[in-house]
């Protein structure tokens, strides 16, 4: 890749990097494109027989691309076959049985074709086979009988399955067979005795075969095994014998192999697969088996010994494992070998796959098709599914072997090619196409972008872009500036800016313009350098006294413009302030410290960019009365220790020597050794461990390859000393890591996919260089072999896996000098998959006017697709059984977690018309939904009056006036009001009137004028009454204020003063009159010329808003029902439809707001109501 620096001619403005970008482009999907194959079938594709079937092919393109299919090279006809579909803008065929059919007849090789007018590209050959598992035959075992210290063998001969069956042994009491180096099961599932013994002898030895789809166990008839002995004494006095074999009276014999037969063996290993060797040898004692390679050391690191060392697998086979090994078979009588010759053959693999070429007119190019095997595999080239040979002629293409090379492209000769490479072990097939595009640049990422980052940190600026002929790419800043090609700065192939420490002055607009012959385009970035957080004052480590107040300090700096949040942790964990602990901005104080408060504190600053922390140590001491003249000194915190030194080294020790400094009047009561190491983590001290004031020296336990250096803190009971000057370093030699990563999970993001993350280990975890992890996985109780990568980073994502099945896991460190201990597995699962079944057998109960109980069916295990979290019912108010009234529509749900089969919804609005759906809930989503179910809600009591005033215009009467409930719930039948007197802390006799649904005002006539009285208000239905309202009446002052209240209108001044102003009426109306008369203008607008107003409209469409107070009933009439419900509040207990009893469940959204009269499309869901007009609305259409 080239770079070139060129001045600009225009002044003030640097060009600070140009350079052509060569590398692979993606091409924007609303683009026109050859299509590209995104998703397909494994080549080996095998079934469950009881699912229905799924052949992946999924394409992106444009125009979208069409799919058709091939079974066995002919074309499939999908059309023809009821059974076979395909989803819209998909390719992926689903084969469904559940009307019937044989799946058997649906095996063989299917191919996937993907067509635009740009072109045609092919999936793999897709070989799809039913798994099947065969039963074994009938058969007749004759008892096996052998004399102890023989050999035996228990031959299994599974049936055939696909994939073939895993094999184990059991008894008849469901437990295995124990195996050790003297018995085990071989490769080939059969049972091998190195030498029999008395105790083998039993009737049950049962080979099981265990099929992976099916999930079905086949157990072949148990083999009998008598045992004769050869000395007549008990059992149990050879088993305590010291040499059970010389007691019994055996016979020792010298090692021989029972597997593998013959003098000598021959493996044929695949590149990439595993490698698995087996040597079972007769002899008594049970030979010990050993593995070795001739003229060199077994493969390090991919070697592992199972089965008691008879079986050696070697993981990830490469060329350099091909070679002669040999398996040892010794006891104490002999030993003798077995070689194996292995020889690693390799299915095609690619070397340089082709990639999407992209093209500009008259431009040339080239695809490169590179793949290596053993033996060395054949290259095709094929152009839109056709060999090349017999395609359309191309002038302007030729084939040199692995290679096309295109010149002088022109407009319409896009096309998908196709390369094969195969050999006797397989083949490889990749499509890449070749698109002619002619296209000015264009941005593609987000424009105006702003990054904002702390000064010193590395920066990026990306500056994604399309165009064809590729584009050359520059980079402004501020339209000037000096050079920033190379130093602090760097450019790489794809177009970004990295910063490697950003300083202030790099802040400002950054400009990236993509050119190319048709065009330019740009995008700019703004970069905003901040200040690092520090703390100016950290926590110092302290002793206090028990019952005393402390202060841990924490002064932190931070850029003004960034948010802080500062936080403390004790001993690593969040520190729970409790009342005796108050943080303020800079502080942490602690009152009536205790011994519990002992320990490390972390004050932590952190903003949305960085974050700092430092520590102390807090030791509480028990009061004590001071026993010295040297009390009364002034005191202060320890001189820092001095002279230190390093002897005794050790690969993982040495002893720290220093001197102790001066304790200035304060006794020291620890010393705090720190270390430092400046591989991963430089500059940065850590506490190693802490020794009591007594000594002067300490042995230290170091990790392999760290770089350390030393320093060591005094305490006393004022804080602690400086840090001494540091020691001389020491570098400790590396070993393999003693510990695996911790936090492993294996847990799916997508569909198909399954994340394994886990927690890496730090720097002085890791001992050794290039740490890396073995992450290794299995489906489990599949019988698979073990799957592994290695990575450097905290995370490896498995694809194309079964939806939500369980894997094993298992992740282990690795480093330059080994790998780490056998790590322990976990259970993780594969991504989850939409539910397919819906709930069913529905069954609505109403308990009463606001809740119903609901039982459904549960749905099976195998259409969750995952973890069961929730059935979950969406309901809706469809009406309200009032007329006129209008209702939110809006769906509200309700969660009924768990594998239940019944639960409550409740704070439903009464009277109402609902309906209701059910779906099942697992990790990713919801399932389909079910079919709607009405329900009525009869009614309930209604809320309480909107509003009660009282008015008192005089001393004889009080007035009360109410508004109607703001939810009835049901036909309001009328009111109660219930008052009372009281004066003071005195009342009187509660007295109740009752009142028609249409009445909202009544007048109580006083008898005692100075008395005051206490309103209850309560609406009703035929179910009963609802909450009450209340209110009081004013407060009387006296007598003679009452009498001071006289009429304004009787009064001289009043009359007076209204006479004047008609007087000034009449004047003016006349001035008025006399203009008009000598001909004034005045402006005139026509009706017709005057557009109307927002009211005006509301009137010409007919439309207009109305409040609950315009819905009430007429004076003198009463709203009624067309029908009437009879009252059926229920007696049922809403426990019946809980878990456990409690009858508690979650529910989710709000139920305010489902009443409402206005009419507001917004917020209604389906059609307009066709409820009967209301006679407001009547009152309204007339004026």
């Amino acid at each position: 890749m080239g770079m070139w620096r060129f001045p600009l001619s225009h002044a003030g403005a640097l060009l600070f990097c140009l350079y052509p970008l060569i590398t692979a482009i993606e091409v924007p999907l609303h683009l026109n494109q050859p299509p590209t194959i995104t998703k397909q079938s494994a080549k080996n594709h095998i079934v469950d027989p009881r699912d229905n079937i799924l052949i992946e092919c999924e394409a992106k393109g444009f125009p979208f691309p069409t799919f058709t299919w091939t079974r066995n090279g002919k074309f499939f006809n999908i059309a023809k076959d009821t059974r076979v579909s395909m989803a819209r803008r998909s390719g992926t065929l689903n084969i469904d049985f559940r009307s019937g059919g044989r799946r058997e007849d649906y095996e063989g090789e299917y191919q996937c074709f993907v067509r635009n007018e740009f072109g045609t590209a092919l999936s793999n050959k897709i070989l799809l086979q039913v798994s099947r598992s065969s039963l074994w035959p009938k058969e007749t075992l004759d008892p096996v009988v052998v004399e102890e210290g023989s050999s035996l063998v228990l031959q299994c001969n599974p049936p055939p399955g696909l994939p073939p069956p895993v094999i184990f042994w059991m008894s008849s009491a469901i437990e295995p067979i124990h195996q050790d180096k003297r018995v085990s099961q071989g490769l080939n599932g059969d049972l091998y005795f190195s030498n029999v013994m008395l105790p083998d002898s039993r009737t049950d030895y049962s080979c099981n075969a265990r099929f992976h789809f099916t999930h079905t166990i086949q157990q072949k008839v148990p083999f009998n095994l008598k045992v004769l002995s050869k000395n007549p004494r008990n059992e149990s006095f050879f088993l305590n014998h010291t040499d059970m074999y010389s007691a019994q009276g055996i016979t020792e014999k010298i090692p021989s192999f029972m597997v593998p037969s013959g003098t000598s063996s021959r493996k044929v290993a695949l590149r990439g697969e595993d490698l698995l060797m087996e040597c079972i040898a007769s002899g008594v004692p049970a030979p010990d088996i050993m593995w070795f390679k001739k003229g060199g050391e077994l493969p390090s690191g991919k070697v592992k010994f199972e089965n008691f060392n008879k079986t050696l697998r070697i993981t990830d086979v490469s060329d350099e494992d091909s070679g002669d090994y040999f398996c040892m078979a010794s006891n104490k009588m002999g030993l003798t070998r077995h070689p194996i010759s292995v020889l690693v053959m390799a299915a095609p693999y690619w070397l340089d796959e082709p990639k999407n070429l992209v093209l500009a007119p008259s431009e040339s190019g080239s695809l490169v098709c590179r793949a290596n095997g053993t033996p060395k595999p054949m290259i095709q080239w094929l152009v839109n599914g056709e060999p090349i040979e017999i395609a359309p002629e191309n002038p302007n293409r030729d084939v040199a072997g692995d290679t096309l090379i295109f010149r002088d492209s022109q407009i319409g000769s896009s096309a998908v090619y196709q390369c094969n490479a195969s050999n006797e072990h397989g083949y490889l097939l990749a499509n890449a196409f070749v698109s002619i595009l002619d296209m000015a640049p264009r941005m593609l990422g987000q424009r105006n972008q702003l990054i904002r980052v702390i000064e010193t940190n590395r920066t990026r600026l990306d500056c994604p872009f399309f165009g064809s002929p590729i584009p050359m790419l520059r980079w402004f800043k501020n339209g000037q500036g000096s050079n920033l090609d190379g130093g602090n700065y760097r450019v790489h192939e794809n177009g970004s800016l990295e910063m490697n420490s950003t300083q202030k002055e790099d802040q400002g607009i950054y400009t990236c313009v993509a050119t190319n012959i048709l065009g330019k385009a740009e995008s700019q970035v703004r970069l905003e350098v901040k200040d690092g957080t520090r703390i100016m004052k950290g926590p110092d480590d302290q002793i206090v006294k028990r019952g005393s107040t402390t202060r841990l300090d924490c002064r932190i700096k931070s850029d003004p413009s960034l948010k802080l949040t500062v936080s403390w942790l004790k001993d690593g964990s969040p520190l729970y302030l409790g009342n005796r602990m108050r943080k303020d901005e800079g502080s942490l104080t602690i009152h009536g410290v205790t011994e519990k408060d002992q320990g490390v504190y972390t004050c932590i600053a952190s903003t949305e960019l960085d974050q700092v922390s430092a520590s102390a140590h807090l030791t509480v001491q028990a009061a004590s009365a001071p026993t010295s003249r040297m009390t009364s000194l002034p005191k202060d915190k320890p001189d820092p220790p001095r002279d230190l030194e390093l002897t005794d080294l050790t690969e993982r020790g040495a002893r720290l020597t220093w001197v102790t400094g001066d304790d200035n009047n304060s006794p020291i009561t620890d010393f705090i050794i720190q270390f430092e190491e400046d591989r991963y983590q430089p500059r940065t001290w850590h506490n190693l461990s802490t020794v009591r004031s007594n000594v002067n020296s300490a042995v230290l336990k170091l990790a392999p390859y760290v770089n350390y250096q030393f320093r060591v803190l005094a305490v006393n009971e004022l804080g602690s000393s400086l840090p001494s000057t540091p020691s001389e370093r020491y570098q400790t030699n590396g070993a393999p890591p003693e510990i695996n990563p911790s936090g492993v999970r294996g847990v799916g993001s997508i569909k198909n996919n399954m994340e394994i993350t886990w927690t890496p280990l730090n720097a002085t975890q890791a001992y050794g260089p290039n740490l890396r992890y073995n992450v290794i996985w299995r489906q489990r109780n599949t019988g698979e072999s073990w799957k592994n990568v290695t990575v450097r980073t905290s995370k490896h994502v498995v694809v194309q896996t079964p939806v939500y099945v369980p894997y094993e896991i298992k992740v282990q460190s690795e480093n330059d000098f080994g790998r780490g201990p056998e790590p322990h597995v976990i259970i993780g699962y594969s991504g989850e998959d939409y539910p397919t079944a819906v709930p069913t057998d529905i069954r609505i109960r109403v308990l009463n006017s606001t809740a119903i109980g609901l039982q459904w069916t549960r749905v099976s295990a195998s259409s969750i697709h995952g973890q069961l979290i929730e059935y979950r019912a969406y309901f809706w108010r469809e009406s309200s059984l009032l007329k006129n009234l209008w209702v939110s529509r809006k769906r509200q749900h309700v969660g009924f977690v768990g594998d239940r089969t019944r639960g409550v919804v409740s704070q439903l609005l009464p009277y109402s018309n609902y309906k209701l759906q059910m779906v099942v809930v697992n990790g990713r989503g919801d399932g389909p939904r079910s079919e709607t179910k009405d329900f009525t809600l009869p009614e309930g009591v209604p809320s309480a009056p909107r509003y009660l005033r009282v008015r008192q215009p005089n001393m004889q009467s009080i007035i009360v006036e109410w508004g109607p409930p703001e939810h009835p719930n049901g036909i309001l039948t009328g009111y109660n009001l219930q008052y009372q007197p009281f004066n003071g802390s005195r009342t009187g006799r509660m007295m109740q009137e009752t009142f028609s649904p249409n009445q909202t005002k009544f007048t109580l006539m006083r008898k005692d004028p100075l008395s005051r009285y206490r309103f209850f208000l309560k609406a009703r239905t035929q179910v009963g009454e609802g909450e009450a309202t209340k209110a009081e009446s004013p407060v009387i002052v006296n007598e003679a204020y009452t009498k001071s209240q006289v009429d304004i209108a009787t009064q001289g001044w009043f009359i007076g003063l209204m006479c004047a102003v008609a007087l000034l009426v009449l004047i003016l109306l006349i001035v008025c009159f006399i203009k008009r008369s000598k001909g004034g203008k005045y402006p005139v607008r026509e009706k017709k010329d005057v557009p109307l107003g927002p009211e005006d409209q509301k009137e010409d469409d007919g439309s207009f808003d109305y409040s609950d107070e315009d819905n009430k009933p007429l004076q003198g009439s009463q709203t009624s029902l067309d029908g009437t419900i009879k009252q059926q509040e229920s007696d049922d207990s809403l426990v019946d439809y809980g878990e456990g009893g409690d009858g508690q469940f979650n529910e989710d959204g709000s139920f305010i707001g489902q009443y409402t009269v206005k009419k507001d499309k917004d917020e209604t869901e389906g059609n307009e109501s066709s409820e009967a007009t209301s006679p407001v609305n009547a009152i309204y259409s007339l004026a």
